[in-house]
């Protein structure tokens, strides 16, 4: 293979459509796997949240449980050491609309740690007028 078909084999491989085709057969075996919660199902109490948002997504707010983590999407993977000690409650991920919170707790079930996904992430949150907390305090959103 010349240098000219190898660079239009890697191309092909990297093609946007591929790799958005890949990416929602990917969250089509994650729902498969992956248990879903309910906004109204939330336990802030006794239930461990895991924001695996981007840093600068925290600061607009986070639902405020007794525990909440908050761990990057990318990093979920190196953070066991403090997910594992938790992990006799019952662990929610969530994002923005679910799909990082989706892949997330699907990564925590791969490595042997049970975690559920917030359905529709933290946007179905405050959609349904549930209190966030930011550096600002306690709030709900009207909208």
């Amino acid at each position: 293979m010349n240098k000219n078909e190898q660079m239009k084999h890697f191309y092909s491989r990297c093609d946007e459509l591929l790799l958005k085709e890949n990416l929602k057969n990917l969250l089509h075996k994650a729902h498969q796997e992956v248990d879903e919660i309910e906004v109204n199902d939330i336990d802030l109490e006794n239930m461990v949240l895991i924001d695996v948002r981007e840093e600068d997504e925290f600061a607009s707010g986070i639902i405020p449980a007794n525990i909440t983590l908050t761990i990057p999407r990318g990093k979920i993977e190196f953070a066991t050491e403090k997910i594992i000690p938790l992990s006799d409650k019952e662990i929610v991920c969530y994002c923005l609309k679910g799909a990082r919170g989706l892949l997330a707790a699907k990564t925590l079930n791969d490595l042997g740690i049970k975690a559920k996904n917030l359905k529709g992430g933290i946007e179905s949150w405050v959609n349904n007028k549930k209190t966030i907390k930011n550096y600002l305090g306690e709030f709900i959103l009207n909208g």
